[in-house]
């Protein structure tokens, strides 16, 4: 991925295709899945107005640099996928690979409901699961990503069963945070024990990733 334009500058789909490498093909099928969010936001509050005039560069483009932190991952399990970011723009990236999967893991039926109509409408390669993030239990996972879901601190509790030191072919955290990020790994380290990097965002320059391994239980001091 090339560097983001400035934030003053008009960021639409043909800069997102110039940023990421976005195929026509992928291009279509964000414009459609943005076209299902302006239909189902009508009966359900599943982003706000500015969420849908700032789509590309705020919400797709900003799913989509993950792509660039774990270019050979192929399974990945979003967390409170809410609306589909970053799952949904990860699942259309990535359908072209052999192999990869997208899991969609949201607490509340409604939620899972359109994004079932999305994957359907595009035929994505993606899981939807109706389940609490800690209590999903899935095999085989590269990355674990989350984007305004929870503080770290609770975060890393959804994401143990699939992060946590146990795991065989241990996976990474991908998170997309706010300005907030390094308040929210200082106080993480409090309760866990992990390796992190934060990551500059490319979308929003007050955003950060944090980028999370060998996550393990704090042992008491």
């Amino acid at each position: 991925m090339s560097d983001a334009p400035p934030p003053d500058i008009a960021f639409g789909p043909n800069e997102f295709a110039a940023a990421t490498g976005a195929s026509d093909a992928a291009i279509a099928d964000l414009q459609r899945y943005r076209a299902l969010l302006v239909t189902w936001n009508e009966r359900m509050n599943l982003v706000g107005p500015s969420a849908l005039a700032a789509f590309w560069r705020r919400h797709a483009y900003d799913s989509a640099q993950l792509v660039e932190h774990a270019p050979e991952a192929l399974v990945w399990a979003d967390l409170g996928a809410g609306a589909g970011f970053p799952g949904v723009v990860l699942a259309i990236l990535l359908r072209h690979r052999v192999g990869a999967r997208v899991h969609l893991v949201e607490s509340m039926a409604k939620r899972c409901g359109f994004l079932r109509e999305v994957v359907a409408e595009l035929d994505l390669p993606a899981d939807v699961h109706n389940s609490r993030a800690e209590d999903t239990s899935i095999a085989g996972v590269n990355v674990v990503t989350a984007r305004a879901c929870a503080p770290l601190s609770r975060l890393l509790g959804f994401a143990w069963p699939l992060l946590g030191d146990r795991r065989p072919g241990q996976a990474v955290g991908l998170f997309l945070k706010g300005e907030n990020a390094e308040r929210e790994l200082t106080e993480a380290l409090e309760l866990w024990d992990f390796d992190a990097e934060i990551l500059e965002s490319r979308s929003d320059p007050s955003g950060r990733i944090l980028r999370i391994e060998r996550l393990r239980r704090a042992r008491p001091h």
